[in-house]
């Protein structure tokens, strides 16, 4: 079993078909996506495929260390994942093509007047361990 990480983004690559942001979807459309989202959850839950999932709130701070004995920087030129990441799924499978496969499912979930926003997700690996070397 390999671990990937799907990243949901508000914003990058191609333009969704249905590219209605969520502050604009009516409370009936904002309940059917999450309850899909849930829904997916617990059917990867059921196959052992579900690890994590996690919804992100629009507050956050960008943060990097100062130096020693310094505050740390809370602002940078970097752009603020608050406006980049909606949140993720981590998800345990079998084989890369079954990540895939899920990713394009999850991407489905509905959004504005109940049409599929197939939004982009990127899909992750973890890392594994490093290949231990011997003479």
């Amino acid at each position: 079993m390999a671990k990937y990480l799907l990243l949901k983004h508000y914003r990058g690559g191609p333009v969704p078909p249905n590219d209605v942001p969520m502050d604009r979807w009516t409370p009936a459309e904002v309940t059917a996506h999450v309850q899909y989202m849930d829904d997916f959850a617990a059917k990867l839950e059921a196959t052992g495929e579900f690890v994590d999932s996690q919804v992100l709130s629009p507050q956050g701070t960008f943060v990097r260390s100062g130096g020693e004995g310094r505050p740390p920087v809370t602002d940078g030129p970097f752009a603020e994942t608050k406006d980049l990441i909606a949140g993720w799924m981590i998800i345990d499978v079998d084989t890369y093509e079954r990540a895939l496969e899920l990713a394009a499912e999850l991407s489905a979930a509905p959004g504005a007047g109940g049409v599929p926003i197939q939004e982009w997700l990127e899909l992750r690996p973890f890392m594994t361990a490093a290949p231990t070397v011997t003479e």
